[in-house]
């Protein structure tokens, strides 16, 4: 393991857990990665809120950071009427939440995509008077129109990209499905705005598709939630901006590099949420490529790297992968190294040695299988194959009750009828709420840290 810091840039550490002998033959090796960062302006996971937010930068600094709020303002906002007034109430609390300095903007979305406020094509800088602006402003969104995500995007880079930060991000809330434009309009705006910024996505009520929102957040890494009742907007934007008020460095990369031979099977997030990260390389010199990380605060995240090594005889080792974290100069030098590890390769004879698994890489791999599960189990349902469903379904009530992930194992359980988690027998529900259904899809992707 090792450190590297700077002034006002978080110390990032990487501990690498894997078992690193392979019987005579073995080629593949597994590591969890373990990055945290503290310090260097994080808050220590506390949330920035009233005299917290002025204290917490330095005298005479103003944060490097920009939001836009994108607020869905279509005709299905209307019903029932209360829904655009907590949307509208949600908004505000986010305003209020962000730190004095703080670059922001509000768009109105529907078929097109509003400036609401401050408009001109620019940010507003947070302070007493344009938060009041911004809420005054917000008093006059009603719903009327379409859903065009991709549109409202696209302004969003816009708007951030005229400014001179690291940190920008972007909170979406949508309550339909993006029906006034095409699926591949909303992929290739994802695909123009992947890099620029980070955005969390969420969906309100239940006439949303999982499917659009999960893929906002996962190709712009954000977080997507649901937030089935309305009246509990407020409270989750009011988290979302304090998250996004604790990010203090942008664009950090997952740099792997491989000896001659080594063959990277696959790379992905692994905690707090199952994200694939191996479609995502870019090449970064000789053997070595760059997987996108986003924004870091005070936090700590778990990777998992699979690679292929050359067959090798007893007693031989090699380095199977470096892996370090970069955070690029944003005026074109030489990226910095904040931290490295190492994956190592060593064949034994010993078979105790070499067929152990490291409780890191079994636990993680069951979390992935889990949420790869739930995703078979429910679109299974949805297509009538109800045995299917209940088969994959029930393997994810004992992946869920084996691993410890109690929040998910409670999901699971409104949608089967659990008869022996251990063993993974289950029934389908007759009936199941859509709400129930929805925030087990939407949050299967969440995993519980391994036991150390």
């Amino acid at each position: 393991m090792a450190n590297f810091s700077k002034s006002n840039v978080p110390q990032f550490s990487v501990e690498v857990y894997q078992n690193e002998f392979l019987p005579e033959g073995g080629r593949e090796v597994n590591g969890i990665i373990t990055v945290t960062s503290t310090g260097g302006g994080t808050t220590g996971g506390v949330p920035l809120t009233g005299a917290a937010q002025a204290s917490s930068h330095l005298p005479g600094q103003a944060p490097n950071a920009a939001v836009v709020i994108m607020v869905d303002c279509s005709g299905s906002m209307d019903y029932p009427p209360t829904k655009m007034r907590n949307a509208r109430d949600a908004t505000s609390a986010a305003i209020d939440t962000l730190r004095d300095g703080t670059s922001f903007a509000v768009i109105g979305g529907t078929h097109i995509a509003k400036e609401v406020y401050p408009g001109g094509g620019r940010l507003a800088t947070a302070g007493p008077q344009t938060r009041a602006q911004a809420k005054e402003a917000l008093r006059r969104l009603s719903a009327g129109g379409g859903t065009a995500i991709g549109t409202w995007l696209r302004l969003a880079d816009r708007l951030l990209g005229a400014t001179e930060v690291s940190i920008r991000h972007g909170i979406l809330l949508t309550d339909g499905r993006n029906e006034h434009e095409a699926p591949e309009d909303l992929r290739a705006a994802l695909d123009a705005c992947a890099g620029r910024f980070t955005c969390d996505a969420r969906g309100v009520g239940t006439d949303w598709e999982v499917k659009e929102v999960t893929a906002i957040a996962s190709a712009l890494l954000g977080t997507a939630d649901i937030v089935a009742d309305p009246a509990g907007l407020a409270a989750d934007f009011t988290q979302m901006m304090e998250n996004a008020m604790g990010k203090e460095v942008a664009d950090v990369a997952l740099r792997l590099w491989t000896p001659v031979g080594v063959e990277i099977k696959f790379v992905k997030q692994v905690a707090p949420t199952v994200a694939e990260l191996t479609d995502r390389r870019t090449e970064a010199g000789p053997r070595a490529g760059d997987y996108p990380t986003g924004s870091w605060g005070d936090e700590s995240r778990d990777y998992h790297v699979c690679v292929q090594v050359p067959e090798a005889g007893i007693g031989q080792e090699m380095l199977a992968a470096r892996v370090s974290l970069i955070l690029p100069d944003p005026s074109g030098g030489a990226p910095q190294t904040l931290s490295q590890g190492l994956v190592r390769a060593v064949w034994t004879d010993d078979m105790v040695a070499s067929t152990s698994i490291n409780p890191q890489v079994a636990h993680y791999t069951g979390q992935a299988e889990l949420a790869q599960v739930i995703q078979q189990g429910l679109d299974a349902r949805k297509s009538g194959d109800f045995d299917g469903a209940t088969a994959k379904l029930g393997r994810a009530v004992q992946l869920a009750s084996a691993s410890g992930n109690a929040d998910t194992a409670k999901l699971l359980s409104k949608v089967v009828d659990v008869v022996d988690a251990a063993t993974g027998t289950v029934r389908l529900k007759a009936k199941v709420a859509e709400a129930d259904e929805m925030t087990l899809e939407t949050r299967s992707t969440k995993t519980v840290r391994v036991k150390k």
